[in-house]
């Protein structure tokens, strides 16, 4: 008797109705007045439709980031068609690729993506500015010896950080110091002081590589960092993997010359070039964590912020 009382209460309970699963996928609008017979398709009634015209609305659009455009293509259907505005992505590509000039530009989209602005600045490797790069290090070093304590081990932890710019530049620090302490430094042209240093960068979209070369000039040394871009999802472009972070030391005849023309001397570097014949370059092994990129508006939030305690490693992916 059990038996047959559990079985039908099973079957009483998938049976159960639900009648609001018909609603789904149905389009709800609004009812004509009464005695109506109009054959016009109704009216969107929405309050910012009727107060923002099509022009109105194109001129906010064009004036926002493409990750804003994305986030405004999620409000409503009107939305997602207006930011698919080819205008708009024109406008974001060439001011995301401006170092290759117009030209070069529309030969691209052209021939690799079928004429789409949008479909360009979603497949072709790029380098985000609405952020930072993040490369998160640690590693072991053994302590002095005190008192009863023999041998301590000390879990070191610092980071770079680099922030590009459109026009070909970028600007660099290593420091100790989590994001949201350093973030306020990456503005502007760098300052000598915080140790911020600028340098200029060039990108090869056919191995999706970065070259990035900065001087440090009181110490007479060039560092130059070879990366590669990469994506978690599709268009992300959010990480850059590091191949090689090179050292070498600089003539003073070089030191003497302006920045821009060192740092043109340097570019199309090879891993073993060195320009001092007295210091070798040196190619270093440690401190190659993946640059993980964090935008602007996650700064304070990031995971990066947290302590060594509360996280001892982090796995970028």
């Amino acid at each position: 008797m059990l038996t047959n009382r559990h079985s039908s209460m099973d079957v009483q309970y998938f049976q159960t109705q639900r009648p609001w699963l018909s609603l789904y996928g149905m389009r709800i609008r609004p009812i004509p007045p009464l005695g109506s017979f109009s054959s016009n398709p109704p009216v969107d009634l929405a309050l910012i439709h009727q107060v923002l015209s099509d022009d109105l609305l194109f001129e906010i659009f064009v004036r926002m980031t493409p990750y804003g455009l994305g986030v405004a293509a999620c409000v409503c259907r009107k939305w997602r068609y207006a930011t698919r505005n080819p205008v708009l992505w024109q406008k974001a590509c060439l001011t995301t690729w401006q170092i290759f000039g117009v030209e070069e530009n529309l030969q691209m989209v052209r021939s690799s993506y079928g004429g789409s602005w949008r479909r360009m600045w979603i497949m072709r490797p790029r380098l985000r500015f609405d952020g930072i790069f993040v490369s998160r290090n640690t590693h072991l070093r053994t302590g002095v010896a005190e008192w009863k304590v023999l041998n301590p081990v000390h879990l070191v932890c610092y980071y770079r950080y680099i922030r590009f710019y459109p026009s070909g530049r970028f600007l660099y620090k290593v420091s100790p110091h989590r994001l949201k302490e350093v973030a306020k430094y990456l503005h502007g042209k760098g300052s000598m002081v915080n140790s911020v240093y600028a340098g200029r960068y060039t990108l090869d979209h056919n191995n999706n590589q970065v070259d990035a070369t900065t001087l440090y000039p009181g110490l007479k040394t060039v560092v130059r960092i070879r990366m590669r871009i990469r994506s978690t999802t599709e268009g992300a472009n959010n990480r850059l993997d590091i191949l090689a972070i090179v050292t070498s030391g600089i003539q003073e005849a070089e030191i003497g010359g302006h920045e821009e023309q060192v740092l043109e001397a340097v570019e199309g570097w090879q891993e073993d070039e060195t320009h001092n014949p007295d210091v070798p370059a040196v190619s270093h092994k440690r401190g190659l964590a993946p640059f993980v990129f964090v935008p602007f508006h996650e700064v304070e939030t990031s995971d990066l912020n947290l302590p060594v305690e509360k996280m001892d490693f982090y796995v970028p992916g």
